[in-house]
């Protein structure tokens, strides 16, 4: 038990940092939008981009749709962050959630932008790294339980 419960520590922990990160992106991300600077939305996002190539006159849809990406990005990052504290106690549907939102958040981020060459290594990457540790620190933590369960239930047929 007291490896799983250090394996569910080690995942709030990561989830706290994952989800920090990206409400703070989707604060920044949304704050671009609302003070019409969207090149620094977008350069805030594709950071391995040089800006000047992004200084464009962006429509106003354009404008809306990365907006809305920074209110994802804020959400996201707010259910994982309070999933976090809920994993701590181990709380498995908190586990589960945590993996299934921050997971395909990043599972996305990693196909469109990690794969196109768009973003550095820190922060996007290792966030990408950052919440894959998280998912597989969480399973195999479910994972610890569920065999002391088991050798437990057998102890008891025995």
């Amino acid at each position: 038990m007291k490896t799983a419960k250090l394996l569910f520590r080690v995942t709030g922990i990561l989830w706290i940092i994952w989800g920090a990160v990206h409400i703070l992106a989707g604060v920044m991300t949304m704050k671009g939008i609302l003070s019409q600077d969207i090149t620094s939305s977008v350069a805030g996002i594709a950071d391995a981009i040089d800006r000047t190539s992004l200084e464009l006159n962006y429509p106003k849809a354009a404008g809306a749709i990365i907006g809305q990406r920074g209110f994802n990005l804020f959400w996201i990052g707010l259910v994982t962050l309070i999933c976090a504290f809920y994993i701590f106690r181990g709380n498995k549907i908190a586990i589960y959630l945590a993996s299934l939102v921050g997971g395909l958040a990043d599972l996305g981020y990693f196909i469109f932008m990690d794969l196109g060459g768009f973003v550095h290594f820190v922060p996007g990457t290792f966030m990408t790294i950052v919440s894959f540790s998280a998912i597989c620190f969480g399973l195999f933590g479910l994972r610890q339980i569920h065999g002391e369960r088991e050798n437990e239930n057998l102890q008891q047929i025995l």
